[in-house]
């Protein structure tokens, strides 16, 4: 198998490292090699996190280097664009369509940039971008919105769907099972041509 390399971004508190272990625990029930790793400095002060997975025969590094990502999956506009440069020629980029503004922006020191989405469309053909806060609140939790994203990614990933289910019934407690369940459909369903 070729060896699949992914780079998550976001901010604290979407849920990038959950969904980052849930893409790591899906390719390891496949039995492939699988090495991740993450970095989350002022994250719970909203700063922005990434993590690098990296699946296949056999992996050596767990990072991502710039222009390797086969997938970008970006949580948040911004963090698409910042992280945009890491996505391979041929790779693709998905990305939730929410904004959250960085501290300077929230502090009136900078403006929100304008003309995102043209700008990540420049670093790859195939960009798509998931309305996952707007898909979470219709399962009745803005915070399964990470969740919505990694159905949306699993779409183009090689393992069934019977395995992303059954690492979220692993990982997530009971009571949250059955909703984000529905938000990976909802995520699947997003993508689906």
């Amino acid at each position: 198998m070729k060896n699949i390399n992914i780079l998550l971004a976001g901010v604290g508190g979407q849920g990038v490292l959950l969904a980052s272990q849930i893409l790591t625990r899906v390719a390891m029930a496949a039995g492939l090699d699988v090495k991740q790793s993450e970095v989350h400095g002022m994250s719970q002060r909203g700063g922005s996190v990434t993590s690098h997975v990296r699946f296949g025969d056999k992996i050596y590094s767990p990072t991502v280097d710039d222009g390797t990502a086969d997938f970008l999956l970006g949580f948040e506009r911004l963090e698409t664009l910042r992280n945009a440069h890491c996505v391979a020629p041929d790779g693709k980029i998905l990305y939730n369509t929410m904004r959250i503004n960085p501290s300077t922006v929230a502090s009136g020191e900078a403006s929100y940039p304008e003309g995102i989405e043209a700008n990540i469309k420049k670093y790859a053909a195939d960009v798509i971008a998931v309305d996952g806060l707007g898909l979470a609140e219709r399962v009745g939790n803005v915070r399964a919105a990470n969740t919505v994203l990694v159905g949306a990614i699993s779409s183009f990933l090689p393992f069934p769907e019977t395995l992303w289910e059954a690492q979220l019934q692993e990982i997530l407690p009971a009571k949250l099972v059955e909703l984000n369940l529905r938000a990976l459909e909802l995520g699947r369903q997003a993508v689906a041509g």
